[in-house]
């Protein structure tokens, strides 16, 4: 089993930064391909970004490219998203998914492909 715990969600002005916190516990982490995922009220869960388990590979949604940056300490056992230039549609509760991948260079962008999630974090971003 692997617990996953998100932070640092809250309440920014349009144009402002956040940085989301993802921390792992229990099974490997180092051999977990994460991503990152956002739901808006009414809306479908939605991709964000993802990443290897080597951090070698990451994949962004062309909605937050250029904005959001993705990355993760193994030795922490922590994955982040960096959210830059913030805007009201990127208001929604923010979710990290974990699973176990063979190759250092695989990830994932489909919610099903994902079997450990956290419990989320709430950003709100004002216009």
């Amino acid at each position: 089993q692997v617990q996953l715990v998100e932070s640092g969600g809250g309440l920014v002005q349009a144009g402002g930064s956040l940085k989301l916190s993802c921390a792992a516990s229990g099974r490997t982490f180092s051999n977990f391909a994460m991503g990152w995922f956002r739901q808006a009220p009414g809306k479908e869960r939605e991709f964000v970004a993802a990443i290897s388990w080597s951090g070698i590979s990451t994949y962004y949604a062309d909605s937050v490219k250029g904005r959001f940056t993705i990355s993760r300490d193994n030795a922490k056992n922590a994955v982040y998203l960096q959210m830059n230039s913030l805007k009201p549609e990127d208001t929604a509760v923010y979710y990290c998914g974990g699973r176990n991948a063979l190759r250092g260079s695989t990830y994932y962008l489909r919610t099903y492909e994902y079997g450990y999630w956290g419990q989320g974090t709430q950003v709100t971003v004002s216009s």
